[in-house]
């Protein structure tokens, strides 16, 4: 039995982790710029593609740019979009996200059409790790401690560095942040590139575990808006923790009950939300009540 557990519990780590960088990256934009985006899987798939395309033709290191390419896509949908929306009626937002991420799925069909891609990862990263009743592979190990290093990285980002206190700051009161004479628009763009970069990096991370394929990007939005749901709007902490707990679930039930697997993460959010409405980690937030 413990031979089973172990080994599911950290392919479910692996998965949730990869979950959490799509729901920060989500939190993070409808923190400060108070926009539900429903285009973000749309970035997650798109990070995939490019870094196929750019391994195919330039080879593995190049996949570092690929994230990078969807950051500054994402900030130049905010100008472009994303930014007349503020202020407006939530429900515009809702409606023009989602137009948004069916056209980007639509693009992709049409420059990469609609089967799937198979994407091996990097020779140096091909095997099997086994100690004990822990068996992974070494790319699974590779992500998970790519992926926390990642987190790491954001967390010391948003707590220690004057953008991220700007960031934190406008999440609870945007005009005071404009008041003070800070250039308000231009951050709300690094805001969305920011969230489209870590869709990006998940969609390059995920892409030599799942196939490359336009419907992935529907595969990681509903994950992402369960796990935000559960941690509580705007709460990094709890998109963490949410995820994990999503991750390990799935990867629990897909060993133990393989039929129940899709239904998993939602029977553990209603479960939640029964006794936290607000999820885990969720506040009053004026700005949005």
């Amino acid at each position: 039995m413990i031979d089973t557990l172990i080994p599911q519990i950290v392919n479910g780590l692996v998965l949730g982790f990869l979950y959490v960088l799509i729901a920060v990256g989500l939190s993070i934009i409808f923190g400060l710029l108070g926009v539900v985006n429903f285009a973000h899987g749309a970035f997650f798939a798109l990070g995939a593609y490019f870094a196929l395309t750019l391994y195919e033709t330039f080879g593995w290191p190049a996949v570092v740019f690929a994230p990078i390419l969807v950051g500054l896509i994402g900030m130049a949908v905010e100008v472009l979009l994303i930014r007349r929306l503020y202020g407006k009626e939530p429900l515009i937002g809702l409606i023009l996200t989602f137009a948004l991420g069916l056209l980007i799925e639509a693009l992709i069909r049409l420059a990469w059409g609609a089967g799937g891609h198979p994407f091996s990862p990097p020779p140096f990263l091909a095997g099997i790790i086994e100690y004990g009743p822990l068996l992974i592979t070494k790319y699974r190990l590779a992500v998970l401690v790519t992926t926390m290093a990642l987190l790491a990285g954001l967390w010391a980002f948003l707590n220690y560095t004057p953008f991220g206190r700007i960031l934190r700051a406008g999440s609870r009161d945007a005009e005071m942040v404009g008041m003070l004479g800070i250039n308000l628009p231009r951050v709300l763009t690094g805001v969305f590139g920011l969230g489209c970069l870590l869709a990006g990096i998940a969609g390059v991370l995920a892409a030599p575990l799942w196939t490359v394929t336009p419907s992935m990007a529907a595969g990681a939005i509903m994950p992402a808006f369960v796990i935000v749901t559960i941690g509580g709007l705007g709460s990094y902490l709890g998109a963490i923790v949410a995820g994990l707990l999503v991750g390990v679930v799935t990867a629990l039930t897909i060993q133990f009950m393989p039929e129940a697997s899709a239904a998993a993460m939602y029977v553990l959010m209603a479960a939640i939300l029964l006794v936290r409405p607000r999820g885990l980690f969720g506040e009053r937030w004026e700005r949005f009540e």
